[in-house]
């Protein structure tokens, strides 16, 4: 008998220390192991910001909140992770005043890990590339006439800088585990999606390597940025240059969702499964075989995700659940 609930919406998760993010539609839960072996579980209702505005659930605008929301999402989750990790998701009774000194210190520092891991990820992906392209200009007098030769010098040293990083990361033991509940993550999904019961038995057997991928998500926003980067005159003093470039990261972003959301759409066809090609190839860095303990939270997420879509349901059972990419 199939157990698994049959709601025609897509899923989505994310790995985190030790555990597995699961988004469905209406709600974000967090499983992660503790130290014991058992799970914490964090779970809650959640709606985006197109879901509640209608006036910016518009192409490209769309894209662009969504990238945002689901950076302060993972960074929430990968943080409640650490913290099960840790064994600190219990903490002491504690007074009203070190509730709030807490959740103040708690807030300042996950500003400050996110503002470090922006600023990092701009220094490696766009101030570097642009900057070494910009240098082998001046040598170069074929690739200062040809600015589509310059963009795609540019988009090329991204690709490469940003394989390096996620294959420096998987040489790390703590980032192999990450990269394996990453895995489990695929398959869960996966076994959600071909209709199977959420067992560890039917998820072992799926593949790692799945189309909607966050992987495959940033080599399209590589891939684009050189398309529109060719059509923004070039402006040539080096720091007015970047700073156009990342002005129009959000409206890549943007379009690179929308890339994204098509392709979902049109998974069967063969022109999708060509342009997917790369992100697939990419997540042979980015995901390892999980072990049966990984894929049991990488399920135990997803379970605990498909039954708030049903409580929902069942409270308001006129509104219609649609497929759409999370």
């Amino acid at each position: 008998m199939n157990t698994t609930p049959k709601i025609d919406f897509a899923v989505g998760g994310q790995a985190v220390i030790e555990g597995v993010m699961m988004r469905s539609p209406n709600s974000i839960v967090i499983s992660a192991r503790r130290p014991d072996k058992s799970i914490a579980v964090q779970e809650k209702f959640y709606q985006t910001l197109t879901q509640k505005y209608k006036i910016f659930n518009l192409p490209i605008i769309r894209g662009m909140l969504n990238l945002i929301e689901m950076m302060v999402i993972g960074s929430k989750a990968i943080n409640f992770s650490a913290s099960v990790s840790m064994d600190e998701v219990k903490p002491k009774k504690k007074t009203k005043k070190q509730s709030i000194l807490q959740k103040t210190i708690e807030a300042m520092m996950f500003v400050f890990s996110l503002l470090i891991a922006l600023a990092l990820s701009l220094f490696l992906f766009k101030f570097l590339p642009l900057w070494i392209t910009t240098v082998i200009e001046k040598y170069s007098s074929t690739i200062k006439e040809n600015y589509i030769i310059f963009n795609l010098i540019d988009g090329i040293l991204k690709t490469f800088f940003f394989i390096m990083y996620i294959y420096i990361l998987s040489l790390l033991p703590s980032f192999k585990r990450i990269f394996e509940y990453h895995g489990a993550e695929h398959k869960a999904v996966f076994t959600y999606e071909k209709g199977l019961d959420l067992t560890v038995t039917n998820a072992a057997k799926q593949s790692r390597f799945h189309p909607r991928c966050g992987t495959s998500f940033i080599l399209i926003v590589f891939v684009i940025s050189i398309l529109v980067y060719t059509f923004i005159p070039r402006n040539p003093d080096f720091t007015k240059n970047l700073l156009i470039r990342l002005a129009f990261l959000p409206v890549i972003a943007g379009i690179s969702y929308e890339y994204l959301k098509i392709s979902a759409r049109y998974a069967d066809k063969a022109w999708t499964r060509i342009f997917v090609a790369p992100g697939l190839c990419m997540q042979r860095l980015t995901t390892r075989e999980p072990d049966k303990t990984q894929l049991e939270v990488a399920l135990h997420s997803l379970k605990l995700a498909l039954k708030k879509e049903q409580q929902l349901a069942k409270k308001t059972p006129s509104k219609t659940q649609k497929r759409r990419v999370v």
